[in-house]
Order: C-alpha cells, then sequence, then structure tokens
C-alpha cells in the first residue's frame, strides 16, 4: 500500500492498496479514501502501520480490539499478512479508517458497455462488516 498527499493536519487522504489480501472487497491498484483519525470500531476497514515494520502501511479489517491492540484479518482468507502473522496491532499504529474506494478504468478499456460498467462501480463506499468479530470467535 502507497500513501499520496498525506499532510499531519488533513483529516481525509488517498492511499493505492497493493497485493490480494482485501479481495474481493479491495483489489490491486484500488485508491482509498481515508478518514485520518476517525473513530473505528469492529468490522471496520482501516490503514495501519505494520507492527514488524512500521514504514509499510497496510489496509486490513479490525475484526476484534484487545487489551494489546487490535487483531486484524484480510478478506482474503487465502493471503499472508495479518494478524495470523504477526499478532494484535497497537492501536498507535492505526491510522485512519477507509471510507470509499476508487478503482481506476481498466488499460484499453474502449466499449461503450465496458466504460458503462466501469463507471457504474467504480466508486463506492468500504462498509464495515459487523459479523467479523463474531465468526472469528465461532472459530
Amino acid at each position: 500500500m502507497t500513501e499520496q498527499g498525506r499532510e499531519p493536519s488533513v483529516p481525509f487522504g488517498v492511499a493505492e492498496v497493493t497485493g490480494p489480501s482485501m479481495h474481493p472487497t479491495l483489489a490491486h491498484g484500488d485508491r482509498l479514501l481515508v478518514h485520518y483519525g476517525a473513530a473505528v470500531r469492529p468490522g471496520d476497514v482501516a490503514v495501519l502501520r505494520h507492527p514488524l515494520q512500521q514504514d509499510l502501511l497496510i489496509v486490513k479489517r479490525l475484526v476484534e480490539r484487545r487489551r494489546e491492540g487490535w487483531w486484524v484479518l484480510g478478506d482474503n482468507p487465502y493471503a499472508e499478512g495479518d494478524s495470523r502473522v504477526f499478532g494484535t496491532v497497537p492501536e498507535g499504529l492505526l491510522l485512519g479508517r477507509v471510507r470509499a474506494r476508487y478503482r481506476p478504468r481498466p488499460h484499453g478499456q474502449r466499449s461503450a458497455f465496458g466504460l458503462l460498467a466501469w463507471a457504474f462501480s467504480a466508486v463506492r463506499p468500504v462498509l464495515s462488516d459487523r459479523s467479523v468479530s463474531r465468526r472469528l470467535r465461532a472459530r
């Protein structure tokens, strides 16, 4: 994930998704509208600093707040790189909540139907999944 145009005094910024860990919710190349410092709760998608490599930003779903920090998971159960590997993420490494995603236009897309389909689905809010915490406890 890369971060663009982030100023400490600006509450919103843009980040870009790299990798498949949040598929199908987010795809490689998606741009995210991030609300820095926003209140979060389980089920929200958030941008965080990686707990073992703090210069790396990650986007994950907040599953459960624990005493040590947040337990986070990617929406793709087959991708690695979440709390199953590195444990909880301390609260201080949570940067912001993802509010929306923008999917760039596919290269070479020329048909009118294809452009219309892209325009209809390019911008979407990123919604919380309130059942995610219950699913974790059920395992």
